[in-house]
């Protein structure tokens, strides 16, 4: 197959697919947007890589404006008639579409269905809701009509695509209630690359450069957006007060991070260290130097929005603190496998004292440190995620000329 593989955000995992389908034999293009200020994955094509498999920025030339509601409209339609001109260049047989923007997504799954290509949603988050909550929010008048033009918007595209996979069975109550064909869903968790993120000693050269070495650091990597409290680090940096062995770091860029910096200039607290995203190369490293990976998301992103960046902290085998809503998904990995503590998103007197007790507590560190390189080694497994995606896109261009299937795909 020609297979189109796009995610916006340029994670780690989707792009680590995108390898293992080009290793299968498939010519595979990767699609990603360098204006999205996140944390990025392996974006850059390795000389060891077959020749079958490239990957491409797809770049609006300006850095995207995401809490600029009409900036944020028009980039969307820009970046979905940027990307659908370049689907159509490259004649796929299948596209694969994750992270998108839900006006860009409108604009390219309008260009291929006349094209006559399959179509597979990838659905991180059930965007439409977060985006109704925040028009009610901000306009409480008419949010709620809006909100529903985003809800009707984001259904109807799930509806007219050949396959949709959810990250999540907590997504299958909403698809269903939308009407959304449960023949053409299919639920595969979000995972990381296990052997790009091997978990290395503390003690490690970025740690060093850092002045972090021999110190124990509560580390949160990722972004800070609007689902995402900032206060909670600032509040632990300034519990650990003058204790000069433990660092609050947080590594980050955009409207969280800029209001954490705003704070520390006005009262500085010691213990805290605001660095920007890291190069993926030195990721490894990043994560290695914390005695505590921690997780923050706010009580209303509720089921739907699963930190990739847990997964991740799995694979690097350090204990997780986590203040998330207990239904999330995130935090029922992190309790069922004894990898961290989970605490009420609402409770920031939880949050510090978690956080103090796991400084003062290295074994059990170190015991939450092991079930989480466990989980990891034993769930993500890209072979068997291969597998599973190998055949949703071969499903859906089943009907599609041209398409023969050349390896037999495992089911699970």
């Amino acid at each position: 197959m020609r297979v189109l593989v796009h995610d916006y955000s340029g994670h780690p995992f989707q792009v680590q697919l995108s390898r293992e389908l080009a290793r299968r034999g498939h010519e595979v293009l990767h699609l990603h947007c360098p204006a999205y200020v996140t944390g990025k994955g392996s974006l850059e094509r390795l000389p060891d890589e077959p020749e079958t498999f490239s990957i491409e920025a797809v770049d609006l030339g300006e850095q995207f404006q995401k809490y600029s509601a009409l900036k944020r409209w028009r980039q969307e339609r820009r970046y979905g008639r940027i990307l659908s001109a370049r689907i159509e260049r490259f004649e796929p047989d299948v596209v694969l579409s994750s992270n998108t923007p839900l006006f860009a997504q409108q604009i390219v799954l309008g260009r291929i269905r006349r094209l006559g290509i399959p179509f597979v949603f990838w659905q991180q988050d059930v965007y439409s809701i977060a985006m109704q909550n925040a028009a009610r929010r901000k306009l409480p008048v008419v949010g709620g009509l809006l909100g529903n033009v985003f809800v009707r918007m984001e259904r109807s595209m799930l509806a007219k695509s050949d396959r949709v996979v959810v990250i999540s069975d907590d997504f299958l109550p909403v698809l269903r209630r939308w009407g959304i064909s449960p023949d053409k869903i299919d639920v595969v968790d979000n995972w990381a690359p296990l052997d790009e993120l091997v978990g290395t000693d503390a003690d490690t050269g970025w740690a060093e450069a850092h002045g972090l070495a021999g110190r124990t650091v509560l580390l949160y990597s990722g972004t800070l957006g609007l689902k995402h409290d900032p206060s909670f680090l600032l509040d632990l940096a300034r519990r650990v007060g003058d204790r000069d062995d433990v660092r609050v770091v947080v590594i980050s860029e955009g409207m969280g991070a800029s209001w954490l910096r705003a704070q520390q200039d006005a009262q500085p607290a010691p213990a805290l260290v605001l660095l920007p995203f890291q190069p993926y190369e030195v990721l490894p490293e990043v994560l290695a130097s914390a005695a505590v990976l921690i997780a923050i998301l706010e009580p209303e992103a509720g089921v739907f929005s699963v930190p990739s960046k847990v997964l991740s902290y799995h694979c690097a085998g350090r204990p997780i603190l986590a203040a998330i809503p207990a239904e999330n998904l995130a935090a029922r990995i992190i309790s069922q496998c004894g990898s961290g503590v989970v605490v009420d998103p609402k409770d920031r007197d939880a949050f510090v004292r978690a956080a103090m007790e796991l400084v003062d507590d290295p074994d059990r560190r170190r015991a939450m440190g092991e079930r989480a390189r466990a989980y990891a080694e034993a769930t993500f497994d890209i072979t068997a995620i291969g597998d599973r995606f190998e055949g949703i896109l071969l499903g859906s261009c089943e009907a599609a000329p041209g398409i023969t299937a050349t390896r037999t795909v495992r089911t699970t």
